[in-house]
């Protein structure tokens, strides 16, 4: 598999870095595959107090989410809730126990919260978001594909601002081959209309990194290939039938 990695995105690295060690509620929103989680993951490991909830499509999910990140940071309350039980503990409590102890950890504490792969946030759900910001001491960072209601639901009236919002573009045109290139060569690819190949790649991915990344990825299936060339056309079609980003959002 070809391994992801964060690739000219040092300026956007910078500003995410910024907006975290000032504790800003931001939305970072982009299309899927460009690599959203990928940079945040990037920014995170220097900030230990961002609680991180990998997978935020229900109010359910968010809680339990935090509440095993915040008994990895060994918050005390969390600690006195399960004892020693650790992560087994957390299985026996309710949802809506789950939910005080969470609340009163952030209440407690200077965390706060990120929030990856929503699908399109119920009211119930921006309910729960609003009483995590309730206090103003815990900023929330949301990832969406956009600003727009049929992507961030109802969380969009707590990003209201333009300086609230961080969009992560696809790359342009000449970034994009930097990045084929560099992604073909840890590859290992390689292919006798390579460069043919690598042209229709930058076409067709219109500058999307996990795009780039994915039918590069196709391309070491031996389906595609023949007599030493990549077979371009089969190889886009099932791309634009099946593609779904590497693990980048």
């Amino acid at each position: 598999m070809i391994a992801e990695f964060v690739f000219g995105r040092e300026e956007e690295l910078q500003g995410l870095r910024q907006r975290l060690s000032k504790r800003q509620a931001f939305l970072l929103f982009g299309p899927s595959g460009v690599g959203k989680s990928l940079l945040l993951k990037q920014a995170l490991p220097d900030f230990s107090l961002a609680l991180y909830s990998a997978e935020s499509s229900s109010t359910q999910s968010v809680f339990r989410n935090l509440a095993v990140a915040l008994l990895k940071m060994r918050d005390p309350r969390l600690l006195r809730s399960v004892g020693r039980s650790g992560p087994e503990g957390l299985k026996t409590k309710s949802a809506l126990g789950l939910k005080g102890i969470v609340m009163d950890a952030l209440h407690d504490g200077q965390y706060y919260v990120v929030l990856d792969h929503i699908k399109l946030p119920s009211y119930s759900f921006a309910a729960a978001v609003r009483e995590i910001m309730g206090w103003g001491t815990t900023p929330v960072v949301t990832l969406a594909r956009s600003a727009h209601m049929e992507d961030i639901g109802f969380l969009k009236p707590f990003y209201p601002d333009r300086s609230e919002r961080f969009e992560l573009r696809n790359f342009p045109p000449a970034l994009a081959e930097h990045f084929a290139e560099e992604a073909t060569s840890r590859a290992g690819l390689r292919a006798q209309n390579m460069e043919e190949f690598l042209e229709r790649v930058l076409e067709f991915s219109d500058g999307n990194p996990g795009a780039i990344l994915s039918m590069l990825q196709m391309a070491k299936d031996p389906k595609y290939l023949s007599a030493g060339r990549i077979k371009i056309t089969p190889l886009y079609v099932d791309f634009r039938m099946n593609w779904k980003p590497l693990g980048v959002r």
